[in-house]
C-alpha cells in the first residue's frame, strides 16, 4: 500500500514538472510575440498553468533573491521536485527490498 502511495506522489510529481516546462514555453512565446494572450484561448491556458503552479512558485520566489527580468522559481521547483523523486525511490526500493 504503501509503495502505490509513493508512486501515486510520484506520478503527481512528474505531471507538475510537465505543467512548469509548458508554462515556460508558453511564457518564451508570449515573450516573444509568437502568440499573443489577446486570443482567448492563449490567456485561459495562461491564466489556468499560472493558477496552478502559483501556490508552488510564490514561497519560493519569497526567498529567492530578485533577479530582475529572470525568474529562476521554476527551476528551482524542478530541481526541488526532481531530488524529491529521488528520495522517494530511494525510500520505496528500501520498503520493496526489506519487504523481500
Amino acid at each position: 500500500m504503501l509503495l502505490a502511495l509513493i508512486s501515486i506522489i510520484g506520478y503527481l510529481m512528474t505531471i507538475l514538472s510537465t505543467v512548469v516546462i509548458v508554462q515556460f514555453i508558453l511564457s518564451l512565446l508570449i515573450a516573444f510575440n509568437v502568440v499573443s494572450l489577446s486570443n482567448n484561448f492563449v490567456s485561459s491556458i495562461w491564466h489556468a498553468l499560472n493558477m496552478i503552479l502559483d501556490p508552488f512558485l510564490k514561497p519560493i520566489r519569497k526567498i529567492m533573491p530578485d533577479t530582475g527580468m529572470i525568474d529562476f522559481s521554476p527551476m528551482v521547483l524542478l530541481i526541488g521536485l526532481r531530488i524529491l523523486q529521488m528520495l522517494l525511490m530511494g525510500l520505496a526500493n528500501d520498503i520493496a527490498s526489506a519487504g523481500m
